[in-house]
């Protein structure tokens, strides 16, 4: 397995957390559970060698080679299915990005994976089109990022939302949603409605996400029981709180968790 993280142009860098490259020349290891658990952002994905599929809460999503589709924020566990030889490029949007390239409403694709061209029509068949015919992965992602300069800014700037979000990674998913109405003046139910629309999840579901984010960052750097023993009880009340949240985005006891390896769900965490 290779994964290569690319550094996006400067003008998406402010909208872009990540552009990775990721290639496995041969079967995954048939004792690798494949485990990807939520990382809070919403990605674009385009298999250039052979197709890829997910199962995100019992449906098989496929992403045929050449195809591009876009991933809505996923608040559970997921499981790609790959075969012996694939290649696939992967932009994964900051919480505050997506929204501001593609109109529609994030909730409508939470927990689903949907073709591109049916959120930008006709100029989305036309860039798989453009990247299909590219030879060389560095001209397809020279065509993802023009794609998405062209896209950006099209839809304005939300300080309340961005404002909210920031706050949220800030305190790394610490802070409440009435300490969020307190500091803007705007109810839960408005905030709901706004993370709904431009994110896909509610501030609440948001901040889960990102606490255990920091817990899983530690698993995938070899640091889970640094986390454990001196960081655990930062982000969450007790231990059954934890096991709570252990169990919802994984899909495991933290013992069933640890005694598989997952060398795979671990690539996208990696610093």
């Amino acid at each position: 397995m290779q994964f290569k993280n690319i550094i996006p142009v400067p003008e998406l860098q402010k909208y872009i957390g990540k552009i990775w490259v990721f290639e496995s020349g041969g079967q995954l290891p048939p004792d690798d559970i494949k485990l990807v658990v939520p990382n809070g952002r919403i990605r674009l994905l385009v298999p250039y060698l052979n197709g890829i599929a997910a199962n995100i809460d019992g449906t098989l999503y496929q992403s045929k080679e050449g195809s591009i589709t876009l991933t809505g924020i996923i608040d559970m566990p997921s499981k790609p299915e790959l075969g012996a030889n694939t290649g696939t490029i992967g932009i994964e949007f900051n919480s505050t990005g997506a929204y501001r390239f593609f109109s529609l409403k994030f909730g409508d694709v939470s927990n689903k994976i949907v073709p591109l061209s049916d959120i930008a029509g006709k100029i989305a068949g036309e860039l798989q089109e453009q990247i299909s015919n590219a030879e060389t992965i560095e001209s397809k992602l020279v065509l993802l990022q023009h794609f998405l300069l062209k896209k950006l800014l099209l839809q304005k700037e939300d300080s309340i939302f961005e404002y909210c979000v920031e706050k949220i990674m800030l305190t790394k998913g610490k802070i409440t949603v009435k300490e969020l109405e307190k500091k803007t003046g705007y109810s839960s139910r408005w905030l709901n409605m706004k993370f709904s629309d431009q994110l896909g999840v509610s501030p609440k579901n948001f901040s889960s996400i990102i606490r255990f984010k920091q817990y899983y960052n530690a698993v995938a750097n070899n640091k889970e029981m640094d986390f454990l023993k001196n960081e655990l009880y930062d982000y969450y009340y007790d231990q059954a709180h934890f096991l709570k949240d252990f169990k919802r985005f994984t899909g495991l006891s933290h013992h069933g968790f640890q005694s598989q390896p997952n060398e795979f769900g671990k690539l996208f965490y990696k610093d």
